[in-house]
């Protein structure tokens, strides 16, 4: 997709429908935490090495837009980028397709917090240079 630079696949779980037949709405930020754990674990070290700096990162909004229904079995691709990184704040923002046709997009905000005290800190130096190594900025 374009302006994304990464991705990952999941394949639609039975548990993770409803009883229409189709993926219950929920199920679309665990993916789009698939994405980004996955994202951090590519270019950052994880989010255990993110950890063990003392960081936590809370989840301050989210956002998803359904524009096709899937199904039990369909093959997903979840395309994940920072858009934004502000001193304690970024943002991911997703888009999953299936068979290259978008079927939801969206979004997360995010703050990085100090783990003793859960009061805001600025986003790591490491951490914001792996995401701007990541998407292609300096």
């Amino acid at each position: 997709m374009a302006g994304f630079h990464f991705s990952t696949e999941v394949a639609v779980r039975f548990a993770e429908t409803d009883a229409q037949g189709v993926v219950h709405n929920s199920n679309y930020l665990v993916w789009f935490e698939v994405a980004r754990v996955a994202y951090l674990a590519e270019y950052a070290g994880g989010y255990s090495t993110i950890r063990e700096q003392g960081v936590e990162s809370f989840v301050l909004e989210s956002h998803v837009r359904y524009l096709q229904p899937t199904h039990f079995d369909d093959r997903l691709t979840i395309h994940a980028r920072v858009g934004e990184v502000r001193g304690a704040r970024f943002r991911f923002e997703y888009e999953i397709t299936r068979d290259g046709d978008v079927i939801a997009d969206g979004w997360t905000s995010h703050a990085c917090v100090d783990a003793k005290t859960l009061r805001p800190i600025r986003i790591p130096q490491n951490l914001a240079d792996a995401i701007a190594r990541a998407e292609g900025s300096s």
